[in-house]
Order: C-alpha cells, then structure tokens, then sequence
C-alpha cells in the first residue's frame, strides 16, 4: 500500500471507542449472563444446556453452511430433539432467501424460538466468538509476519481441504432436500445458471426462481388455517436505521472505523447464500477497489476462514484487523469489531423482523411448497461455488490430491475435521 493510501486509512482515527466499546459489549453479556440466573431452574438448565450445544458447534463445525447444517441436524435435531428435521431444513430454508450468513441466522432464530430475543443474542454471541477470535488473530499474525518477511506457504493446502468440506457437505444435504426428480433438475439448473453467470445477483435470482416453480404445485400440501397476518415492524426500521445512519455518518465523519462499520453493514444487507457470494463482493471493494489489503492476503484469509470451526462471514473480522493495521495493535482489534458488527448484524435483524410471523406465514400452502425448491436451488448454488473454488486448483496434481484426499477421509472414516486441518498444516510446513 502506497503512503497515500496509509495516509487515508488512518484518517480521523481515534483510539478512544475502543474501550468503551469493549465496555459496551462486556457490560451486555453481563446483563443477558444475569437474567439467565433470574429464570427458574428448569428453564435455565435448558438454555444452558442448548448454549452449551452452541459451543460444541461453534468449536466443531468446520466446512461452510452446508456442514452447518448437516451438524446442526446431527445435533439439534437427532440428539436433542430442540426441533423437527422438517422444521429445522424450513428455517433454513427461510434464512437461504434473507440476505446475511445463513447458518448464523438460523441458529441464532433458534435461539429465538427457544428463549425470545436475549437466548438469542447471547447464541449469536457465543457462535460466533471462536471463529472471529481466530480470524482477528491470524489477521493480526499475517501483519507480524509480513513486517518479519516471513513466508505464508504453509497454509497453502487449506484452501484445497476446504473444496473437500463443501464437496461433502454439499452431497449429504442433497441427499436430504432433493426427493425427486423436479428437486434434482431445479438443483442442475441451478448449478448451471450459477456458474455460467458468476455474479452475486444471480443468487437471489436462482433461490427466488426454484421456490417461485415449486409454489406453483402448492395443491399437494395440505390446507391449514390461515389468521391475517400480524407484521411487527420495528427490526426492520432498526434495520433500515443503522443502514441509513452508518451510511451518512461515515461520509460527514470520514473515520475508518466508521467507514469500515458502514462498508461492511451494506455488503452484510445485500449479499444471498452465505460466504461463498460474500467473497467476491469484499475482494472487489477491499482489495481491488480500496487496496486495504494486497491479493495474496486476501487469499490467505480466505483459504483459513474456509476451514476454521464457526461461520465464514467471520472473514470480515481478518479484513478489519488489516484494514487498520498502521493503527497498531488496538486500532486492529477495533477494526476486527466494527467489521464483525457490521456483517452480522443486518441478517440477525431481519431474522428478528420475518421470524416473529414465519408461524402465520408458512401456513400458505404456496409457501410451503415454496420450500422445496429454495432448498434444491441452494444445493445447486453449493455445487457451483465447489466447482469455482476448484477450477483455479485443477491445474495442480498435489491441489487436487489433497481435495479427493479430504473427499475420501470424511467419507470413508470418522476423522474429525479439525484433525484434518492441522494435518494440512502440517503437510504444508514439511513441503
């Protein structure tokens, strides 16, 4: 990065928010740690046992939404017995046409539906701490490292181990959503019009598409009662708000901190299907655009955020931590935490806002039937973006021994995942 372009990142910085955001954030989990001991015993025993549950995810769910998911079925479902398997693949479903990370959506309505909006912060919360945790450090080590002109080559077969987590995750979800024919050609269609149109736009499109063809079948459901329904407004004008007020307090202000929430908060609002199509909207505005980081970091971070445990949007918290690295270590982890924000918190409001009268809505039978195909369509989006992920990989027989290697060990053993990442990172150190 230029001196201009250091000039300009740095402008109008202040460390002072740091604290007292950090203040904020603490004395919140305080609050909501408190009314966890004011509920009756029964209660609190559930909600600590589902956080608990959301910890073991948080540590363990390696691969992107579509492993989310197939963990989340294992456990919440099949274990637990929080929900029905229709009802959990349906909550997805509706996740899958908001904008925001959808794994993160879902367990955090989950939450919802467990103990109302404070169950549901605190999931939100303890979901996401890990994978962010590991990402504002490994931005911050990558910035050590290079100031040290240290190699970043033993990370290299991250990427690749990744490709095989979606591979696989992609496979075992299809075998759940796609139940005939009509779901299998809607998943082929899907897959096709994503990778021959590789732009961000054509994910709501293809999601809206397949649930709009299967909602015409909608006489094969079954007829339920139907109530008027009662909309409750107010997340979506607190969503609106923030949007509206980030964005005109950044241009007055000129903060990097600012700027970076309010970059962040747009591209959290407008992106469908999850990190695979975040991606390439962050790399034409932070490295292309607004150079805050070079290709080669970028690419970096993105191979670890594909592989660590937690949600992948939890890359935002490496570019933060980047952005404002001449800022020094505290102007880091202030960048990791406007960044994080911003990204969640859009598809966490609008979760609250369509949650609240998702009961009234799905008893339409065309938005049940809807559900089919927004879930075909995804599996079909999942196989487009591994097909993506691999082109630039297939060129390389080692790339792809690893991809068929990781493929053929979650199939055929039971070797957790994150033993599989520290053996490519070893793979990687003695190569």
């Amino acid at each position: 990065m230029g001196s201009s372009s250091r000039q300009w990142l740095t402008q109008d910085y202040c460390p002072l928010p740091l604290p007292l955001l950090l203040l904020t954030a603490t004395a919140h989990c305080y609050c909501l740690l408190q009314l966890l001991t004011t509920l009756a015993p029964v209660r609190k025993i559930r909600y600590l046992i589902f956080l608990k549950d959301v910890v073991i995810l948080a540590f363990t769910t390696f691969g992107g939404p579509q492993v989310h998911l197939a963990m989340m079925l294992d456990r919440f479902v099949t274990k637990r017995g929080y929900l029905t398997e229709a009802e959990l693949l349906e909550l997805n479903a509706l996740c899958q046409v908001l904008p925001g990370p959808t794994s993160t959506q879902t367990i955090t309505a989950l939450g919802f539906k467990i103990g109302g909006p404070n169950l549901a912060y605190l999931t939100l919360l303890v979901w996401c701490l890990p994978a962010v945790s590991i990402m504002t450090a490994f931005g911050m080590a990558v910035n050590y490292l290079e100031a040290q002109h240290q190699s970043l080559r033993f990370a290299r077969f991250i990427q690749p181990m990744a490709v095989g987590f979606l591979i696989v995750a992609g496979y075992r979800i299809a075998r759940k959503v796609i139940q005939n024919e009509n779901g299998l050609l809607l998943a082929t269609l899907a897959a096709l019009t994503a990778y021959a149109f590789r732009s961000p736009y054509v994910t709501p499109v293809v999601i809206l598409a397949g649930g709009l063809t299967t909602a015409l079948t909608y006489e094969k459901q079954k007829v339920m009662e139907k109530q008027p329904l009662q909309i409750e407004w107010a997340n979506f004008f607190l969503w609106l708000g923030v949007f509206i007020g980030a964005a005109v307090l950044g241009a007055v202000t000129q903060s990097l901190p600012v700027r970076l929430f309010e970059n962040f908060y747009r591209n959290g609002s407008l992106v469908f299907g999850g990190g695979q199509v975040l991606t390439p909207m962050l790399y034409n505005e932070f490295v292309a655009f607004k150079h805050y980081l070079s290709r080669e970091e970028f690419l970096s971070g993105l191979g670890l955020a594909q592989a660590i445990p937690g949600p992948v949007f939890a890359f935002a918290s490496y570019i933060g931590a980047l952005s404002m690295r001449d800022a020094g270590p505290q102007g880091q982890l202030l960048g990791s935490v406007v960044s994080t924000a911003g990204v969640f918190l859009p598809g966490t409001f609008l979760i609250f806002f369509v949650y609240r009268f998702w009961a009234q809505l799905k008893r339409y039978r065309a938005v049940r039937a809807s559900l089919e195909g927004i879930n075909a369509a995804s599996t079909g989006l999942t196989a487009a973006a591994a097909i993506a992920l691999f082109e630039p990989m297939a060129p390389q027989w080692d790339m792809v021994a690893v991809v068929l290697g990781t493929i053929l060990v979650l199939e055929i053993t039971k070797i957790p995942p994150f033993l599989l990442i520290f053996a490519g990172l070893g793979l990687g150190l003695l190569s």
